[in-house]
C-alpha cells in the first residue's frame, strides 16, 4: 500500500515531534472532513442545522490547520536544506 506508506512518511527535513503531531492531526482532519461530507444528508437528518454548522467548522479548522502546518513544514524544510547546503559548501 504505497499511499499508506506515503501518509506515514515525512517529506524532506527530519520531522520534529511537534510537526509529526501536526501531520497526524491534519490527516485526521482530512479524513473526518471527507467522511462528514460523504454522510452529509445523514448528519443533517440526525442533527439538523447544527450538523451542517459542525461540518462547516470542521472544514474551516482543516483549512486553517493545513495552512499553519504547511507553513511550519516548509520553514523546517528550508532551514534543513539551507543547513545541508552550507555544510556541503564548507566541505
Amino acid at each position: 500500500m504505497l499511499w499508506f506508506d506515503l501518509l506515514r512518511t515525512p517529506m524532506a527535513a527530519p520531522e520534529t515531534p511537534s510537526l509529526r503531531r501536526m501531520r497526524y492531526l491534519f490527516q485526521a482532519f482530512c479524513f473526518l472532513s471527507a467522511a462528514s461530507v460523504g454522510t452529509l444528508s445523514t448528519i443533517q437528518d440526525v442533527f439538523g442545522r447544527r450538523g451542517t454548522i459542525a461540518i462547516l467548522i470542521l472544514l474551516a479548522a482543516t483549512s486553517v490547520h493545513g495552512i499553519v502546518y504547511l507553513v511550519r513544514k516548509n520553514a523546517a524544510d528550508s532551514r534543513w536544506l539551507d543547513q545541508a547546503q552550507s555544510t556541503e559548501l564548507s566541505s
